[in-house]
């Protein structure tokens, strides 16, 4: 909608519809599970039966809090370790890719660029599969041949980190060139002609500008990671993330503990975004 062009009253009327449609079709179904975490009701649903925020702190019998729900806060703490696992690694591989694919003598640089971006379009269910199958291959090679049990090869903690590192590396890594590509190099050029060696130009002048979008690129990371599930199904042990247990827990039933969880989440989510945009445009100024 250009506002300097005259416009009808339907179409304004139409545009003003279907932005408040749109905005409430997305946080509709988020502002419900938030209220509903405070619904002293035994089922995660309407009707609304009163306020009470023993579905955080309840002590049971008939209404066990969030944090006093050992399995649900077992679940919690899998998926920070391996969120911050993934955010690590992603957040060094993908500033490393970043680095190489902006290099303009890297050969095949388009191939490989190619196949980086391949993860993104398979689905999380046929990855997960694809990466079980090719542990498990590889497993029971080792196994037979050398007698060796490698534990990294088997559904567990590890295998989940790798599994969703396979893909989370690439979203960091494209945030990061974004960023790259509006680079001055001639800051690199005036820092090496004072006297600075190749590595404090690196330090000192590229990755503080790039300081914005590394945060940014660690910080989607840690959330995709923590939220994932198609691909996290397929590779997880006996301790399950947050995500897993979520839907064991809808699939066979559950109190609006889930929505408590959900509330916290949600919080924590928009508490990260504003912090990072208020970073990001801190750092710009």
């Amino acid at each position: 909608m250009i506002r300097s062009l005259p416009s009808s009253g339907l179409y304004r009327w139409s545009y003003k519809s279907y932005v408040t449609l749109y905005f409430f079709f997305l946080f509709a179904p988020l502002a419900v599970t938030c209220i509903l975490a405070f619904n002293d009701s035994l089922f995660p649903s309407l009707p609304w039966k009163g306020f009470t925020v023993d579905w955080f702190f309840g002590l049971g019998p008939r209404k066990i809090g969030l944090f006093h729900d050992r399995i649900n806060m077992r679940s919690i703490w899998v998926s920070l370790k391996v969120a911050a696992s993934v955010s690590v690694l992603s957040t060094i591989v993908g500033t490393c890719a970043a680095f190489l694919f902006e290099q303009e003598d890297f050969r095949f640089k388009n191939l490989l660029y190619f196949l980086m971006l391949a993860p993104l379009v398979i689905p999380g269910v046929i990855l997960g599969i694809s990466i079980l199958l090719f542990t498990n291959t590889v497993g029971t090679f080792v196994e037979n041949t050398f007698g060796v049990d490698l534990s990294l090869l088997r559904p567990g903690y590890w295998l989940v980190v790798f599994g969703q590192f396979s893909f989370i590396s690439t979203f960091v890594a494209l945030v990061v060139i974004a960023r790259l590509r509006r680079f001055d190099r001639t800051l690199e050029e005036a820092a090496m002609n004072l006297g600075a060696s190749r590595h404090q130009v690196i330090w000192f002048i590229t990755l503080r500008y790039l300081r914005p979008s590394i945060i940014s690129g660690a910080a989607v990371a840690f959330l995709m990671s923590f939220e994932n599930f198609n691909t996290t199904l397929f590779l997880v042990g006996s301790e399950s993330t947050l995500p897993i247990t979520l839907y064991l827990q809808v699939r066979d039933g559950s109190t609006p503990v889930i929505n408590a969880i959900s509330f916290i989440l949600i919080l924590t989510s928009s508490l990260l975004a504003v912090l990072n945009l208020c970073f990001a445009g801190k750092d710009e100024s």
